[in-house]
C-alpha cells in the first residue's frame, strides 16, 4: 500500500529527475572552473525544489527531513557540489519549519520568503558548531557582530546567513548567540577564496562580518558556549543525515560510474569482488542511515542520545564514501584517473566528508563518553 509519505518522496524525486541532466550538464565545468553551480540552482529552484522542506500551508511541499536526505542523495547522484550546497539549505529550512512549529519567532516569515520568492539560506553551523567565529557586542536595539566565517556553502547567492556569535554576558558569562543574518547588511563581505581539491561547485566562500548590526528579533537562541546544548542536538539531528545522504549519493554515482566502465571486464573475479565490496559498503552505510533517520524522526526533541547515533551514521557515510570511491577508481581503470571523469570527480567530492563536525575521530570520542558517562 501506497502511503502519503511515499507519495510526496516520489513527487520529490520525479522533480529531481527534471532536473537531473541540468546538474549533470554542467558539473564538470564548474568543477575545472571552480565556479559555482548557478544552473543547477535555478533549475532546482524553478521545481519548486528549494521549498521542499517548507510546509504545505505556507506555500511549500511538506517534506520532511527523511524526504529531504532522499532528495538530496539523488541530486548527488548527478552533481555532488549541488548535492551538498543545497543541502545546507535544506537543513536550515528544515529547522526553521521545526521552530515554525512550536511558534518561535521569524520562523514563518522566513519559509514564506522562501516559498514566495525562492530565496536561499546559508548556515555556517558547521564551522561555528560549539565554539564560534565572531564575538558579538550589546548595543541599543540588538548587537554589533564580527567575525570570519568559513565553509558558507552557497555564499555568492545566499540571501541570508544563520549564524553564530559569542558573547560575553555579565551575568552569565561566555554564550552563544543563533542569529540571522541578511547579506546585505551593511559590513558582510563575501570573498572570493574557494579553491579546493573537490565540492568544486558549492561557492563555500569565507564570509567577514565586520561591526554588523543585528538587531534583537533576529537574535534566534541564547545558548551556553563550548556545549551541545538541547537546540544544538536537535539542529545536529536534523542537518546531518540530510547533509551525509549527498555524500553517500556521491559515493554512489562513483560505483555506477565505474561499473558501467568495467562492463568489458566482467568475468574478472578481482573486479567482481571490488564491485561486491563497493555494494556492501554503500548498503551497510545506506542502512546506518536509514537507522539514524529512524531514530530522529520528523520532529526530533533535544537528545544526546540521538545526535550521537546521526554522528556515528555520519562517520559511517563519510569512511564507506571514500573506500567505495577508492574502489571505483580501481574498478573503472585508468581512464578514471583523468580530469573529466565522474569517477575522478567523486573521488575527490567525497575526502569532503571527513571535515564536518563531528570528525570521525571525534565521533568515535563523542560514543564513548557517551557509554562512559551512563556508568
Amino acid at each position: 500500500m501506497t502511503t502519503l509519505d511515499d507519495t510526496r518522496t516520489l513527487s520529490l524525486l520525479d522533480r529531481a529527475a527534471t532536473v537531473a541532466p541540468v546538474l549533470a550538464e554542467h558539473a564538470g565545468r564548474h568543477d575545472v572552473e571552480g565556479s559555482f553551480v548557478s544552473e543547477a540552482l535555478d533549475a532546482i529552484r524553478d521545481a519548486g525544489l528549494l521549498a521542499a522542506g517548507v510546509p504545505v500551508e505556507l506555500g511549500g511541499l511538506g517534506a520532511d527531513n527523511r524526504e529531504l536526505a532522499a532528495l538530496q542523495r539523488e541530486l548527488a547522484h548527478h552533481c555532488g557540489s549541488t548535492a551538498l550546497a543545497t543541502s545546507m539549505h535544506q537543513h536550515v529550512v528544515c529547522f526553521t519549519a521545526w521552530r515554525y512549529r512550536r511558534g518561535l519567532p521569524g520562523a514563518e516569515a522566513t519559509l514564506r520568503r522562501v516559498a514566495d520568492d525562492g530565496i536561499v539560506l546559508v548556515s555556517t553551523g558547521g564551522g561555528d558548531w560549539t565554539h564560534p567565529h565572531g564575538a558579538a557586542v550589546r548595543v541599543e536595539g540588538g548587537y554589533r557582530v564580527s567575525g570570519h566565517k568559513r565553509f558558507a556553502s552557497q555564499s555568492t547567492v545566499g540571501t541570508a546567513m544563520s549564524t553564530m556569535a559569542t558573547y560575553d554576558d555579565a551575568e552569565e558569562g561566555r554564550r552563544v548567540l543563533n542569529l540571522a543574518v541578511p547579506f546585505s547588511s551593511e559590513g558582510v563581505t563575501v570573498l572570493d577564496n574557494w579553491d579546493t581539491l573537490g565540492m568544486r561547485g558549492t561557492a563555500s566562500n569565507d564570509v567577514v562580518l565586520e561591526d554588523v548590526f543585528v538587531p534583537d528579533e533576529r537574535v534566534l537562541a541564547n545558548r551556553p558556549y563550548g556545549v551541545l546544548d538541547g537546540p544544538l542536538q536537535v539542529i545536529g539531528s536534523i542537518a546531518f543525515p540530510i547533509v551525509s545522504a549527498a555524500y553517500l549519493g556521491v559515493a554512489e554515482a562513483a560505483s555506477a560510474a565505474a561499473v558501467r566502465a568495467a562492463a568489458r571486464r566482467a568475468n574478472d573475479p578481482t573486479v567482481r569482488r571490488q564491485v561486491g565490496l563497493m555494494q556492501h559498503r554503500l548498503r551497510v552505510a545506506g542502512w546506518a542511515l536509514d537507522g539514524a533517520l529512524d531514530l530522529v524522526g520528523p520532529d526530533p526533541q533535544p537528545s544526546a542520545e540521538t545526535l550521537t547515533a546521526v554522528m556515528l551514521a555520519k562517520r559511517e557515510v563519510a569512511l564507506a564514501g571514500i573506500e567505495v570511491c577508492d574502489l571505483a577508481m580501481e574498478v573503472a581503470g585508468g581512464s578514471a584517473f583523468f580530469r573529466g571523469s565522474v569517477v575522478e570527480r567523486c573521488y575527490r567530492d567525497i575526502r569532503a566528508a571527513k571535515f564536518h563536525p563531528t570528525t570521525p575521530e571525534d565521533t568515535l570520542l563523542m560514543a564513548g563518553d557517551e557509554v562512559l558517562g551512563r556508568l
